[in-house]
């Protein structure tokens, strides 16, 4: 049977592939899923609706992450927190932390975004990356700072 796929599949294709398929993985898998269109041309218009309008939702996804970027980059942000001896912190920096900051400073970053290379238990600055759509990263500094 052939199939439109209307979703990446790692063993399959990419979205609007159209590729050939045993009959009973399609109607018993791919099919009730709905990973995957019967190749009629009905679908295929529908299909190839759906990529241009998933294309161009990807491209403003884009471009809004792009200017995201531009507005974090070079951004430093203060995350007050307990010491003990040696100046080591009591637990370490999350990216939560960090989400807390950016939001004082205006910054709206969802906390998953936030990747800390190694967990931050001591005062200074560190740089952390924040990712964001499509593998665009924008780096930013944390000063960690006594409370």
């Amino acid at each position: 049977m052939r199939v439109i796929l209307r979703e990446d599949l790692a063993n399959l294709g990419k979205t609007g592939d159209i590729v050939k398929v045993t009959d009973g993985y399609a109607r018993n898998y791919l099919l009730p899923r709905r990973l995957a269109a019967q190749a009629t041309e009905g679908n295929m218009k529908q299909i190839e609706h759906e990529r241009r309008s998933a294309l161009s939702r990807r491209d403003k996804l884009l471009k809004e992450a792009g200017t995201l970027r531009d507005k974090l980059e070079g951004v430093s942000v203060t995350v007050a927190k307990r010491v003990g001896e040696g100046e080591r912190l009591f637990g370490s920096v999350t990216p939560h932390d960090i989400e807390l900051a950016l939001a004082e400073e205006g910054h709206k970053v969802e906390r998953k975004h936030i990747r800390i290379v190694e967990p931050i238990r001591a005062l200074g600055v560190f740089p952390v990356k924040i990712a964001l759509h499509g593998g665009t990263e924008a780096n930013i500094k944390v000063w960690v700072v006594a409370k």
